[in-house]
């Protein structure tokens, strides 16, 4: 026990030298956390992951796809398409399974950043995920929806580092449009220009 108690003050005390260095240094303590986990180019880590981002497609209605109020973006309700433009369908508890609706929502997540790139030009601007608004096609009693959401909060704390972690909703829906697995909308802060 005592070794425990010890072994943590000596942790505590080296991080709080290291702190100390840094702000006598300039740097404050936050900026020593966001120096540490973020990305310096969010495009570079996702063509590193694989992931090519998509043309946004044009909407079908009377509405578009993102809304930049200040220094802020509004992305529109977007679903998981495929590379080819087919969505994945089907009910997460019945076609699909939690595991299927993961990367659903994963893609969601690709596609939102391929609007969000075509809004603001660069991912660099990106200052932090503010909030996603996550839908789950579900069947009639299904209870796991933040576990299907986690594919795009999962993706963009990848890509983002702490810029990526945002406030969440994730809920059940008893049907989508075109029966889509699901639909995330998501609000990002910018940086002013």
């Amino acid at each position: 026990m005592r070794n425990e108690a010890a072994f943590r003050r000596a942790g505590f005390a080296a991080a709080n030298l290291v702190m100390t260095a840094m702000i006598s240094a300039g740097a404050s303590p936050s900026h020593a956390r966001q120096t540490q986990t973020a990305p310096t180019d969010p495009e570079a880590k996702l063509a590193a992951m694989g992931i090519q981002l998509p043309a946004p497609s044009a909407p079908i209605a009377n509405y578009v796809k993102a809304v930049r109020t200040g220094n802020l973006v509004f992305l529109s309700g977007h679903g998981p398409a495929n590379a080819s433009g087919e969505f994945v369908t089907g009910k997460v508890g019945r076609e699909l399974t939690v595991a299927q609706g993961y990367d659903a929502a994963r893609l969601t997540a690709v596609g939102l950043l391929g609007s969000l790139k075509a809004e603001i030009g660069d991912l660099r601007k990106l200052k932090r995920i503010v909030k996603l608004l996550g839908l789950v096609n579900a069947v009639d009693g299904f209870t796991q929806q933040p576990e299907v959401i986690n594919g795009a909060s999962d993706l963009l704390v990848e890509v983002f580092g702490e810029r990526g972690r945002h406030a969440r909703s994730a809920v059940g829906a008893a049907s989508l449009p075109r029966n889509i697995a699901v639909e995330i909308e998501m609000v990002v802060e910018v940086a002013g220009e």
